[in-house]
């Protein structure tokens, strides 16, 4: 399976995309890093730079129905410039559209909530999201991760990095659904 990982140029949690990176390798499968810009993106520990990794498509340039799932990763700036973009939310509502599975990590259900996804859902994300996904109609829940089979795609969500082992094992496991 090809599971695209979609982020800003800047602003990803870098290890909210390398556990999740990694699993997908682990199950022999394959990370495509996806952005809306050619060239690198720059990962973060939490304020701080971290590593850059190298952009594998754009966003402009691809399409959902080229993977078969998809990752969002978390990081407060990353999520806030993706939902600026109109073609990264575009391409994010296509997986809903197309019934193919999703997960997001963190603040990166911002992305879904400008993408007016989450409508009669139930997720989890980090706290301060809460609101916004109320606002959004869905439903918000305090658990380390959710998974949501309330519409045409599988929707996979996790609080924060200490989730990452069993948010990687739900969106595997949700994944490996389509094959």
């Amino acid at each position: 399976m090809r599971i695209a990982f979609l982020m800003a140029p800047e602003g990803v949690e870098q290890i909210e995309l390398t556990d999740p990176w990694q699993a997908v390798i682990d199950s022999g499968d394959e990370p495509v890093l996806v952005s809306t810009k050619p060239g690198q993106i720059q990962a973060f520990h939490h304020l701080d730079k971290a590593d850059v990794f190298p952009v594998q498509e754009v966003v402009s340039e691809t399409s959902a129905g080229s993977f078969d799932g998809l990752v969002l990763p978390g990081g407060v700036a990353n999520p806030d410039a993706l939902r600026m973009d109109g073609q990264a939310v575009s391409f994010v509502r296509d997986f809903f559209e197309q019934g193919r599975p999703v997960a997001a990590i963190c603040h990166a259900p911002w992305t879904l909530v400008e993408a007016d996804v989450i409508r009669g859902r139930t997720l989890t994300s980090w706290p301060s999201l809460r609101t916004d996904i109320r606002n959004a109609g869905g439903t918000w829940v305090d658990e380390q991760v959710q998974v949501c089979e309330a519409a045409p795609s599988t929707l996979v969500t996790s609080r924060k990095p200490d989730d990452l082992k069993a948010f990687c094992e739900a969106f595997l496991e949700e994944f490996a659904k389509r094959r």
